[in-house]
């Protein structure tokens, strides 16, 4: 008795070499930008997507200080984290974070679209996030990115 079996690739650790891309944020808006980035960190725009294997690309975000939010989340959306002392809470908002911290801003975004597995933090360390418009990241000569 013959089957004809066909079997599905799976991509290997180091088998997909990575790329580099540079994304200018001026003016996108946050929420929807961050979508396109953990999309792309994940590797699920390439045909080659394995789940349990990081197939994603390099990330550069410049000008992370001139996004955009919709409606009232300037005000109204909050980040809270905890200390572990005593009365350690500790809560910002958007436009709190924004002036003191921007790329935070950003990189939480994205950090809360990529999976919940401990691969999740090393494709974070794929995106590169900068306020202004330079980076230290011209050797790799990253590709522009249009979102």
């Amino acid at each position: 008795m013959t089957t004809n079996m066909s079997s599905s690739y799976m991509a290997k650790s180091g088998e997909v070499p990575a790329k580099w891309y540079v994304v200018d944020a001026t003016g996108l808006i946050l929420g929807r930008m961050s979508v396109k980035l953990a999309m792309i960190l994940m590797g699920k725009h390439r045909p080659e997507y394995t789940p349990h294997v990081d197939t994603g690309e390099f990330v550069v975000v410049i000008n992370a200080d001139k996004i955009k939010m919709t409606g009232a989340k300037w005000t109204q959306k909050r980040y809270d984290w905890y200390t572990l002392h005593p009365g350690g809470y500790k809560s910002l908002t958007a436009q709190e974070m924004m002036a003191r911290h921007p790329e935070k801003l950003v990189q939480e975004s994205v950090r809360r679209m990529l999976p919940k597995n401990k691969l999740a933090m090393h494709m974070l360390t794929k995106l590169k996030v900068y306020a202004g418009t330079e980076h230290p990241h011209q050797a790799q000569q990253p590709q522009e990115l249009k979102l």
